[in-house]
């Protein structure tokens, strides 16, 4: 083999050498580009995931706020309907107060009332010997239906005889005044046993209470509706 074919041959293999050497650098490129797509891809997705969980995540919170100032704002008109409702019914109460202070201007029907009042708290405490408490005011109303008091009291109960000491240094509160200040006291008597451990509360402030809570639940049904509870 002379030096052309040598040369030529020599040639002939930097040629293979060179276009290999070109393809596997192809092929390297082309796998590189390949993987790189393919981590590009996956970062995008998985970036695409958070974002997504993210606004889920938002979003569940929003919602949840969403509900908590609905509730809110639902318990906050629902208890101002029952103030509303509460201060309704308060005001019928304080209605029926003050009508209940004016009973006692008339002496007559109030006199019948207190002699009443007295002979109701005599049955309730069945006592031979009573303390009986009232207002200033009605010291002598008091004395003067005493006996009747008395008189219808044996007849009813069937007894001989009762005994009754009206307390003449403390007594119940006075009427309500024009502002409603201070402890106050429509009418009535409270009575009690003779060791004091027995009270029968028979004023006219009492027995309202009395009432008005009984008759509640039927005074909110028909102010409101419903069940009245």
């Amino acid at each position: 083999m002379n030096d052309a074919e040598i040369s030529k041959q020599v040639q002939q293999m930097v040629r293979f050498i060179k276009q290999e050497a070109e393809e596997k650098a192809n092929e390297i490129a082309v796998s590189a580009e390949e993987e790189f797509n393919i981590e590009k891809l996956q970062i995008v997705e998985a970036e695409k995931r958070k974002i997504k969980q993210e606004y889920e995540r938002k979003e569940k919170q929003l919602d949840i706020r969403k509900r908590i100032d609905y509730s809110m704002q639902l318990n906050a008109s629902r208890l101002k309907v029952l103030q509303t409702q509460d201060d309704l019914v308060q005001g019928m109460k304080n209605a029926a107060e003050q009508q209940l202070a004016t009973i006692s201007e008339s002496h007559h029907e109030y006199r019948v009332l207190l002699k009443e009042l007295i002979v109701q708290a005599l049955l309730r405490l069945k006592e031979s010997s009573v303390l009986l408490r009232c207002r200033e005011s009605d010291v002598d109303l008091v004395f003067n239906v005493l006996d009747d008091a008395k008189n219808e009291y044996i007849e009813k109960a069937g007894v001989e005889h009762v005994q009754i000491h009206v307390d003449n240094h403390k007594f119940l509160p006075p009427g309500p005044d024009s502002e409603g200040h201070g402890q106050f006291c429509s009418g009535g008597v409270v009575l009690a046993s003779k060791d004091g451990r027995i009270v029968c509360e028979n004023t006219l402030d009492a027995r309202l209470g009395v009432v008005f809570k009984q008759k509640l639940p039927e005074i909110r049904r028909r102010l409101f509706g419903g069940s009245g509870a």
